[in-house]
């Protein structure tokens, strides 16, 4: 793991507006830089709500985002942000919304196409429109980064690009957006704005400079988590899982996930189970599996989530385990519906996934990551 002397590179949104009602203030910055035509990409329910972003101007609206979206959900946003000639692209919703209108802004009216730019620093900048995102979920920390991620249908794999030409001018995070969560999806999406910090707290590449973020992240959905699923009114919670959520982005530039997110990936794109609810079931296995190689940081996870344990994996998985199935979520693989038939399919893949894996604490082998599904079916 790096040390206090080691260079990183600290990403942040030009600007960050956080709190409760802050919504409208997008409109009154979009006005005061003078753009007069604005697309905002979002889901059905979020683009019915645009209204509290009080924007101005001609604004055109695609509202036919998908859940882990695809390549071809990434072409029709194309050919909205062209028809659009938008000044400011939005990103309103989940990570969905706002990868898309990452990619959207950097590729719209360019000679690069998706397959240019997959990977790192292969976006030709600078980009025509600016960019805005709003979260309306408290998981992906997506308004933080430069990274986006959408599925290629056909080998199943997730297609990851990285650019700082993908950084948001403008972020606003307005927990009052996330009060219409469902519970279920808000338990989920908690937990993996937590993945992110945890993962990112226990990686090879960790950095103390990240580390204030990535445990901080984790007391909150520790503190705030469960009274947030009891009463998704309770403002202070959902203010404090938005915090978290920002945490776990500003832990996702420098730094990123480790052996977690690889294997929940596989879930999501081969069995469309919801990212968040991929992360918080895989979560225990791998936080177990990687004790042995980060047994202090895995103690102060563990203190930071209200979870007292021993350091041996037995007890560390009992209690992320507890702590997760205690929100309710779903935590075997065959009640998401995923086949036993899958499990080496999905090993294969997830253990393709070097940029992450290369990232985790212990080596995860094929065998080991064929285990865990086995153990989590």
């Amino acid at each position: 793991m790096a040390s206090l002397d080691s260079p990183i590179t600290i990403i942040r949104p030009h600007l960050i507006e956080f709190g409760i009602g802050t919504a409208a203030k997008l409109g009154k910055w979009a006005a005061e830089k003078g753009y007069r035509r604005t697309l905002v990409i979002s889901d059905a329910f979020n683009a019915s709500r645009i209204d509290l972003l009080e924007l101005k101007g001609e604004v055109t609206v695609f509202a036919e985002v998908t859940p882990e979206p695809d390549t071809a959900n990434l072409e029709k946003v194309l050919a909205a942000a062209n028809g659009a000639d938008a000044e400011l692209i939005v990103g309103f919703g989940g990570g969905s919304a706002m990868d898309l209108a990452k990619l959207a802004a950097v590729l719209a009216g360019s000679a690069q196409t998706l397959h240019d730019v997959v990977g790192p620093n292969k976006v030709h900048g600078p980009r025509k429109a600016a960019l805005a995102q709003v979260p309306t979920t408290s998981g992906t920390g997506s308004e933080a980064g430069i990274r986006a991620l959408v599925t290629d249908p056909r080998t199943k794999a997730k297609l990851a690009v990285e650019s700082l030409h993908m950084l948001a001018d403008i972020a606003v995070i307005d927990p009052a957006l996330t009060f219409s969560v469902p519970a279920r999806t808000t338990a989920a999406t908690g937990i993996d704005a937590m993945a992110h910090c945890v993962e990112a707290f226990t990686n090879r590449k960790a950095h103390p400079m990240i580390d204030i973020y990535a445990i901080e992240g984790t007391r909150l959905v520790g503190k705030y988590l469960a009274r947030a699923v009891r009463d998704g009114n309770d403002a202070e919670a959902r203010a404090g899982l938005s915090l978290a959520s920002l945490y776990g982005g500003f832990c996702l530039g420098p730094v990123n996930t480790a052996g977690g997110h690889a294997l929940a990936y596989p879930l999501g794109t081969r069995w469309h189970v919801a990212h968040g609810a991929a992360n918080a079931l895989i979560f225990p296995h791998v936080l177990a599996f990687n004790t042995p190689s980060a047994p202090e940081k895995t103690k102060a996870v563990m203190a930071a989530l209200g979870c007292q344990t021993s350091e041996n994996s037995g007890s560390v998985f009992d209690a992320a385990y507890a702590f997760c199935a205690g929100l309710g979520i779903e935590m075997k693989l065959s009640g998401l519906g995923v086949a036993e038939s899958d499990l080496d399919a999905m090993a294969d893949d997830a253990f393709a996934i070097r940029r992450l894996l290369d990232n985790n604490p212990r080596d995860l082998t094929r065998a080991d990551i064929r285990s865990i599904y086995a153990a989590a079916f």
